[in-house]
């Protein structure tokens, strides 16, 4: 089955609420702009519940089928923006300063919408469709949140679902994988306390530079030398702050970074040996180095019945040809790794074609994949909640 017909026929004003959204972006939890707009289309829409403000700002709706009683699936978007100055010049740029949708959850909103305005119309399904609009995905676990706030137990949902775009894959395409398809992300934060000195008489300092410019080398033994070729982890100093005069050892240097894996025990042991090396190289040139760890993201883990069942409902919108389930897992994170926590279900990504990269100022959402993947949301719950 393809692009579903109705969802087709407004295809232009799904368009028009992308461009809405585009134009306003709002960070995190501060998306209460957003929130309204997504509730009251979905007040238009005659959905038979709407909840606001679960989650802290987030908005769930609940679309009720006709085809008898039945089970729950939940379908999740993200809402909120990030802090860069945009760069596409479109006419619907963004009207905020030091914010844009660079990572097309705008455009994950205006499908989800457009599935709900079909679901509601058409209610060709047995049970309950609830539509999640999360805040927060960009760093501050808007996803943690709304399942602490019993999304889950409150709406009854058994089973939940997610999508986000990907530059590069073409529109109309999807891609899936079992298993973990998105990996953690957990940061770490250094501080070197030594012995400030003249930059002349480094024999009487304990030189936080050279002690910050080891353990940057020392972690990348992580990678290279503790963990199995064939394991995937990332382990990337980012910052790395000391000093301010050409003639003066500082007395402190901080380094920060980020850790990205695939599995746990592999998360575990990047954690172990980052503590390790700091109090080694700590003792060694007599420093001391706090060591501040932060577990971010977990893996985001898709559940094999679930992913066989996404793959095989985005075969009938696009083709069996244009489904790839054995995509790559990429290594940022994504907070849908709590909602698949807390329920089995799978998370796809849709073509976005040859767009700029996400979170560049450049990106933009690709309009043609509207109408795609309001099409899979359709499907996705009348197949699953098919009566009988």
């Amino acid at each position: 089955m393809p692009i579903i017909n109705r969802v087709a026929e407004f295809h232009e004003e799904a368009v028009g609420w992308r461009h809405e959204l585009h134009r306003h972006p709002e960070i995190l939890f501060d998306v209460h702009r957003t929130a309204a707009f997504v509730a009251a289309r979905l007040g238009e829409f005659g959905v038979d519940e709407i909840v606001t403000g679960l989650g802290r700002t987030g908005v769930v709706g609940v679309i009720r089928g006709n085809r008898g009683p039945g089970g729950t699936i939940g379908l999740r978007s993200d809402m909120d923006a990030l802090p860069i100055e945009e760069a596409t010049g479109a006419a619907y740029a963004s009207t905020i300063p030091g914010a844009m949708h660079a990572c097309g959850h705008d455009g994950h909103a205006a499908m989800l919408l457009a599935a709900a305005r079909h679901l509601a119309e058409t209610r060709n399904f047995a049970g309950t469709a609830v539509v999640i609009f999360q805040p927060a995905e960009e760093g501050g676990g808007g996803g943690r949140e709304m399942v602490e706030d019993g999304l889950m137990e409150r709406f009854g949902i058994d089973q939940v679902y997610g999508m986000h775009n990907l530059p590069g894959l073409d529109v109309g395409r999807f891609a899936i994988r079992n298993g973990p398809i998105m990996a953690s992300t957990d940061e770490f934060n250094l501080t070197i306390r030594g012995r400030g000195g003249h930059a002349a008489r480094p024999q009487e300092t304990v030189d936080t530079v050279m002690i910050g410019a080891q353990l940057v080398g020392a972690m990348q033994t992580i990678v290279s030398r503790t963990v199995d070729p064939l394991d995937s982890l990332v382990v990337s100093v980012t910052k790395f702050h000391a000093g301010d005069a050409h003639n003066v050892i500082p007395e402190t240097a901080r380094l920060g970074g980020t850790v990205r894996t695939l599995k746990a025990e592999t998360r575990d042991l990047a954690e172990r040996r980052i503590r390790e090396i700091a109090a080694g190289v700590a003792a060694a040139h007599g420093a001391i180095i706090d060591v501040e760890y932060n577990r971010n993201y977990p893996v985001t883990r898709n559940h094999a019945a679930e992913t066989g069942f996404a793959a095989e409902v985005a075969a009938e919108v696009v083709g069996a040809d244009r489904v790839s389930t054995e995509a790559a897992p990429m290594m940022a994170g994504e907070d849908f790794a709590y909602m698949l926590e807390a329920r089995p279900g799978a998370f796809i990504f849709i073509g976005n074609g040859p767009s700029a990269g996400l979170h560049n100022p450049h990106y933009d959402f690709n309009d043609a994949a509207l109408p795609v993947g309001a099409s899979y949301w359709v499907r996705l719950v009348e197949r699953a909640l098919a009566p009988g």
